[in-house]
């Protein structure tokens, strides 16, 4: 199996460093089930934070079926960023994925559609980020319905919504998060996985982290890089740009 995972940060593990400083996530993670199952699998990860679908399903997509020896399973998440945009255009990230999804079945690539986690309970702008994942993680499952895709339901996972799966940005899923979302994806792919499941008793400190500080380490940053046209994955590169061997560790 040569899989590759393209998206944003959500799929680049965000949230999840390992001691080095390196991010893992729940892409890696999924590479390292499939490897478990006893198949020899190649992995590449695209994925780049902060890139919006267009890119994902271009750039990341044209690099994906471009690898030599050509991948055989893709995973594709994207839109997260779009939605956090103004004016969010909902059609729009469907038909883009719906094209990326054609060109996939043209290269005889596997496709597996996957929805990111919801991080609206706890968001200023929770409200409109919930109504348009609604949206689109509806729109995705007709899709997958169509053309006879495994879809990954993050979005809709009650579970992961809880502070406990949540890094303190309340944006990114922590390790706890992606290791969840990574059993969520292996079952939707047909490899049925116990999704992990933290203890409520030790989920409570971050609710204690005080707004302002809040506000001030994370939401105005990311205001301000809206304002001047930038984002957090400006003049970053993947993290695995060609095939790496998944160990079974």
């Amino acid at each position: 199996m040569r899989y590759v995972a393209i998206g944003d940060s959500f799929t680049e593990g965000l949230g999840d460093e390992l001691p080095d400083g390196t991010v893992r996530g729940w892409a890696d993670r999924v590479a390292a089930g499939l490897a478990a199952t006893g198949e020899p699998v190649e992995y590449a990860n695209l994925a780049i934070r902060g890139r919006l679908l267009e890119p994902i399903v271009t750039e990341q997509l044209d690099a994906a079926l471009a690898l030599t020896p050509a991948p055989t399973l893709i995973t594709l998440n994207g839109g997260g960023n779009d939605m956090m945009r103004p004016g969010g255009d909902m059609k729009r990230l469907i038909d883009l994925t719906e094209r990326a999804v054609r060109r996939c079945a043209d290269a005889g690539v596997r496709l597996v559609l996957i929805s990111g986690a919801d991080p609206s309970d706890r968001l200023p702008f929770g409200r409109v980020m919930r109504r348009r994942g609604d949206m689109l993680t509806a729109e995705l499952g007709g899709l997958a319905a169509r053309y006879g895709l495994d879809f990954a339901n993050v979005f809709q996972d009650t579970e992961i919504r809880r502070a406990g799966y949540w890094s303190p940005d309340r944006l990114h899923l922590n390790a706890a998060g992606h290791q969840r979302a990574a059993g969520i994806i292996l079952s939707a792919m047909g490899h049925p996985t116990a999704a992990h499941v933290v203890d409520p008793a030790g989920t409570g400190g971050r609710r204690l982290l005080g707004e302002a500080r809040y506000y001030r380490e994370h939401v105005l940053p990311w205001i301000h890089r809206r304002l001047r046209g930038r984002s957090s994955g400006d003049h970053r590169s993947a993290k695995f740009p060609s095939w790496t061997p998944v160990g079974l560790s």
